[in-house]
C-alpha cells in the first residue's frame, strides 16, 4: 500500500489528460472518456455532453449521454448505429476525440423531474 491518504482500487488507468485523444472502440460500442482527462476538463458533473469525434476522415459532431460507474470518474459514450454501420466500426476499431463540451442549453444537463401523478415503490 501507498503512503498516501486513500488506496487505489482497479489499475491505474489510461495516462491522457489533453484533446484530441485516440482510442479504441469498445465491444459494446462505447468509447472511454479517461478519469484524468474527465478531471482535466472538469466534467465530472455533466450528464450529457456535445462530443466531436473524427473516424477515418470524417469528423461528426454527437450530443451524448456520458455513462459512469460508481467509483471512477471516467465516462462513456456509445456511437450510433449509422454512424458505426456507415463506417464499418467494430471493436477495436480506432476513433479520434477531438473535442467535448457541454451542452449548449442548461437544460441538457439536468435529468427530467418526475412527474407530478407518479407513484413511489411502496
Amino acid at each position: 500500500m501507498h503512503s498516501g491518504g486513500k488506496s487505489r482500487r482497479g489499475s491505474r488507468g489510461l495516462p491522457i489528460e489533453t484533446l484530441p485523444y485516440k482510442v479504441r472502440v469498445y465491444s459494446n460500442n462505447q468509447v472511454l472518456i479517461p478519469a484524468r482527462l474527465v478531471r482535466s476538463l472538469g466534467i465530472q458533473n455533466l450528464r450529457y455532453a456535445v462530443v466531436r469525434i473524427r473516424i477515418q476522415d470524417s469528423e461528426y459532431t454527437l450530443h451524448v449521454k456520458l455513462l459512469k460507474t460508481r467509483y471512477t470518474d471516467s465516462r462513456q459514450f456509445t456511437i450510433p448505429k449509422e454512424i458505426r454501420e456507415k463506417h464499418g466500426l467494430k471493436a477495436n476499431s480506432e476513433v479520434e476525440v477531438i473535442d467535448i463540451r457541454p451542452p449548449e442549453s442548461s437544460d441538457q444537463k439536468m435529468v427530467a423531474p418526475r412527474e407530478a401523478g407518479s407513484t413511489a415503490l411502496r
